[in-house]
């Protein structure tokens, strides 16, 4: 079985679009595929499958006593394809508990079948880190635009300190090195490339830098560029992977580009994917390249890596992501930008409509602080 799970770092860039679809192309393609909407708490792949209402789904494995994975798999229109639907209006289900977690992960592993496509929320909360790094070989969303990007190479960021932390050992000095990093302020984690880390752990702990080396060398994300209106935006894809592979130590592979399509609009508002809407179209043909790049890579080695074990959701307390400690996100968005300045990946102009638009929401955050601080006084 191979795993595909499916993030972003941000919302609104295609992601479901593109999990649906895909695994429509896939089983056209004579192969069994589960799709599973891990969007909890915001899930509606179905409705991109035509399918109207839902009546089980994740949250009803979760919440609901002896319920089996297998009770919650539903069949579709579509020849080989089953699904799973997300929270079934169960509440709670976003906010999963390491158990509730682990029991989820022993059900998807234990599925039957070719592809087994999961669309994940988006951002980089620990649920979507967690079930990306199911795979060895996740696949990234985007679009061209700046927070797009950002986005997605923030997401990338925290999914390798995730692996990074879920493959040390507490006891080791890897471990001790890491924490001083993130204890430094001038320097810190955030501010470090992840090669100088690296670098760093060789000299003090030799045995703890091959276990990373090993583990994060089979990190190889893959990356869709979707929402394209011009070809000479493509060039933004390599020069995301330039700065993944200079600053994050990981080479993040490319599996496609997919052009604005307006006819997508038409197909959702009529709940058809837009493979059987208009198989021609060219955002169909995107897709269907992509299924075949799919159908034709090698399958992952059966013992997946160290980094797995982040799937079962112990890592919480020693990896704070960015949605954790956002003092530390700042600052690290903000080495961030310079790192994709650096690289080319954005433009003086990108940068300068960035710090725009940053010092709109400081100022919506001031405001809204203003009036929190007031109704305080008042009560």
């Amino acid at each position: 079985m191979m795993i595909l799970p499916i993030g972003s770092g941000k919302g609104g860039v295609g992601k479901s679009l593109i999990a649906t679809n895909l695994s429509i192309a896939l089983a056209e393609a004579g192969r069994t595929v589960v799709l599973v909407d891990l969007d909890l708490g915001a899930s509606n792949a179905h409705t991109m499958l035509g399918i109207r209402t839902v009546s089980r789904g994740i949250g009803t494995f979760l919440s609901v006593p002896r319920t089996s994975f297998e009770e919650i798999i539903l069949p579709t229109e579509y020849d080989g394809l089953s699904f799973v639907a997300g929270d079934a209006e169960m509440p709670g289900t976003a906010n999963l508990k390491p158990p509730q977690k682990k029991r989820l992960v022993r059900g998807l592993e234990s599925l039957a079948c070719d592809f087994l496509v999961l669309d994940l929320g988006p951002g980089a909360g620990v649920n979507a880190l967690d079930f990306f790094l199911l795979a060895t070989g996740g696949i990234v969303v985007t679009t061209p635009a700046l927070t797009s990007l950002l986005n997605a190479y923030l997401f990338l960021k925290n999914v390798v300190f995730r692996a990074i932390y879920a493959t040390v050992d507490q006891r080791s000095r890897a471990f001790a090195v890491l924490e001083e990093l993130r204890k430094d302020r001038e320097g810190g984690l955030q501010r470090t490339t992840v090669p100088r880390i690296l670098s760093k752990i060789a000299h003090e702990d030799p045995d703890g830098h091959a276990l990373l080396s090993h583990a994060l060398g089979r990190l190889r994300p893959r990356l869709v560029l979707n929402m394209v209106e011009d070809p000479a935006e493509a060039d933004k894809a390599e020069k995301l992977r330039a700065s993944v592979r200079d600053y994050l130590g990981i080479e993040l592979s490319h599996l496609g580009v997919i052009f604005r399509d307006e006819l997508q609009s038409v197909a959702l508002g009529s709940r058809v994917p837009i493979l059987r809407y208009k198989p021609g179209c060219v955002l169909s043909r995107a897709l269907f390249r992509i299924a075949e790049k799919l159908l034709a890579a090698p399958a992952e080695e059966p013992d997946g890596a160290p980094w797995r074990a982040g799937a079962r959701g112990d890592v919480e307390s020693r990896h704070p992501t960015a949605e954790a400690e956002a003092e530390e996100d700042f600052k690290g968005m903000q080495k961030d930008l310079e790192d994709l300045l650096n690289s080319g990946a954005l433009s003086l102009a990108d940068l300068v409509e960035s710090v725009r638009t940053q010092q709109i929401e400081l100022a919506t955050l001031r405001r809204e602080n203003a009036l929190l601080r007031a109704r305080a006084h008042r009560s």
